[in-house]
């Protein structure tokens, strides 16, 4: 085996069908989309080539610019909001409760569940006339709480957020409680000996040892929230009047309703462009403070 990872012909070997797959599935479909992005096309005549004139519009476009918004904001949520939470349950399952796999295992439950059953359960939840929420204002005396959740331009992103936050907590949980046990007990016990608190020993030496896994979730955070689509398709198709839409979703829309393949493609490289933006940043971001750590 280690005679087979020195030879480049055997290195070459396996790494080529990955590598295949990848070009099929990832590179080349992302470098047609950037030719298709400078061509006025529908998609079935043929295109007409206008440079940038695609990129041009979208910076003007209303809608692009509250999809990018409401994109931004899902991120942000994302990462100040998902994130503590999930390091919250991880740290708290991590120094050892009663009942540990039952906890651990209840809040990975929404991540297997498909996207779909969960949107239309939130729906439920969000019906004006009989959802739970609004029927729990009425039995509390407060009726003029009661809202149009999803059919409201106030609440509908709002709306759609708070389920989508809320199915990610625990992917993001247990892949701080993976790294937080792969800690050695040898240093808890250390600072356990020492006299360091369950507060402290999160803090001071839990929390800079899994520093490398919070960077990967942070990318994964906002790579996901740029991406977003389902979700708010099924519970609002990014209504009304666009308060809910997001960049994947009006490209959606700009492809499958109106035909537009150029302008769209343009919105997918935009898409890619700042993804790419976002996890250069964070790995700056956190280069710097590895560094610090180290030091």
């Amino acid at each position: 085996m280690e005679k087979a990872l020195r030879s480049k012909k055997a290195i070459c070997f396996f790494i080529l069908p990955a590598l295949t797959l990848f070009l099929l599935v990832v590179a080349i479909p992302i470098f047609q989309s950037a030719s298709y992005s400078l061509l006025r096309w529908n998609g079935i005549s043929n295109g007409i080539f206008v440079a940038a004139d695609n990129y041009v519009n979208m910076v003007k476009d209303p809608i692009f610019r509250l999809s990018l918004r409401n994109s931004l904001l899902l991120a942000a949520a994302s990462v100040f909001i998902q994130m503590p939470i999930s390091m919250l349950l991880a740290m708290i399952l991590a120094n050892g409760v009663k009942g540990e796999n039952f906890y651990r295992n209840a809040f990975f439950v929404p991540v297997i569940i498909s996207s779909t059953v969960i949107a239309n359960l939130w729906m439920k939840l969000y019906h004006p006339s009989y959802g739970l929420l609004n029927v729990m204002f009425e039995w509390m005396g407060r009726p003029e709480w009661k809202r149009e959740w999803l059919g409201s331009v106030d609440t509908a992103l709002i709306s759609c957020f708070i389920p989508m936050i809320w199915k990610d907590i625990g992917y993001n949980m247990l892949l701080f409680y993976s790294a937080a046990k792969a800690i050695s007990s040898d240093i808890i016990e250390s600072a356990k000996v020492d006299g360091a608190s369950r507060t402290r020993i999160a803090l001071h030496i839990i929390m800079p040892l899994i520093l490398p896994m919070v960077e990967a979730v942070t990318i994964f955070c906002i790579v996901g929230s740029l991406k977003s689509f389902d979700m708010i398709f099924i519970l609002t198709g990014g209504g009304p009047t666009h308060a809910s839409s997001v960049l994947s979703l009006m490209m959606y829309t700009e492809i499958f309703s109106n035909n537009h393949y150029g302008y769209a493609s343009a919105i997918a490289i935009s898409v890619i462009v700042i993804c790419l933006f976002f996890t250069v940043l964070v790995q700056g971001l956190f280069k710097g403070i590895l560094r610090r750590f180290g030091e």
